[in-house]
C-alpha cells in the first residue's frame, strides 16, 4: 500500500482484528450469517495483509497475483450468493475492489514504475473515484445504523452472545468500509 508506514500499521492491526472477530462471529451465527461472516473475515485478513508496511515484510512480486486470484474467486462466490439476497452485493463490490487494488499495486500494475513500494498513484482514476464514492456512501449509510435502539421495558430479555451481536457485526462492516476507503485513497 502506498502512503505513510503508520497508517499501514494501523490499518493492518484494525483489519486483522476485524477479520478475527468475524471468524469468531461465524461460530455463533446461523448458517446464512456464517457465510457472510466468513466472507468478511477473508476481506479483513486480506486487507490487513495488503496494508502491511514494507518495513515489516517485503512481499514477493507474485503476491499481488495471489491476491487477485483469491479475491477473484471470492467475487465469483459473491455473484453466486447474491441471488439469495443479503449483503452479498457489497461483498461482490469489496472483492472486486480488492482485485483492482492488487492489480494496481502490483509491480508494473496501474502506471508504469508504480509498484507496491513506489510512491505515486496507481490504478485508473475513474474506477478509483467510483469506488471511493461507493465506500463513502456505504460508510455514511452504515454509521447511521449504529445508533442503539431503546432497551425494552422489563429487562427480562437476555443479551445475545457477544459474537452474535448485530451492532458489532455492523461495526465490523463499518470499520472495513472505512479501511477500504483509506486504502483506495492511497492508490
Amino acid at each position: 500500500m502506498h502512503g505513510p508506514a503508520l497508517s499501514g500499521w494501523l490499518l493492518m492491526v484494525l483489519c486483522g482484528a476485524t477479520g478475527a472477530y468475524c471468524l469468531l462471529r461465524a461460530r455463533d451465527s446461523t448458517a446464512r450469517e456464517r457465510g457472510s461472516a466468513r466472507a468478511e473475515a477473508l476481506m479483513g485478513f486480506g486487507m490487513a495483509a495488503m496494508a502491511m508496511p514494507a518495513a515489516l515484510f517485503t512481499l514477493p512480486e507474485r503476491t499481488w497475483a495471489v491476491y487477485a486470484a483469491v479475491f477473484g474467486a471470492a467475487s465469483l462466490h459473491a455473484v453466486v450468493c447474491a441471488r439469495r439476497g443479503g449483503h452479498h452485493l457489497h461483498h461482490l463490490v469489496g472483492s472486486l475492489a480488492m482485485v483492482y487494488m492488487a492489480v494496481a499495486m502490483a509491480p508494473g500494475g496501474g502506471h508504469p514504475g508504480h509498484g507496491a513500494g513506489a510512491a505515486g498513484s496507481g490504478g485508473i482514476p475513474v474506477i478509483t473515484g467510483a469506488l471511493l464514492i461507493y465506500y463513502a456512501l456505504y460508510v455514511l449509510g452504515s454509521a447511521g445504523q449504529l445508533i442503539p435502539a431503546p432497551a425494552p421495558a422489563g429487562g427480562g430479555l437476555t443479551a445475545p452472545a457477544w459474537g452474535a451481536r448485530p451492532e458489532l457485526a455492523l461495526a465490523c462492516r463499518l470499520t472495513m468500509g472505512i479501511a477500504m476507503f483509506a486504502m483506495l485513497l492511497t492508490l
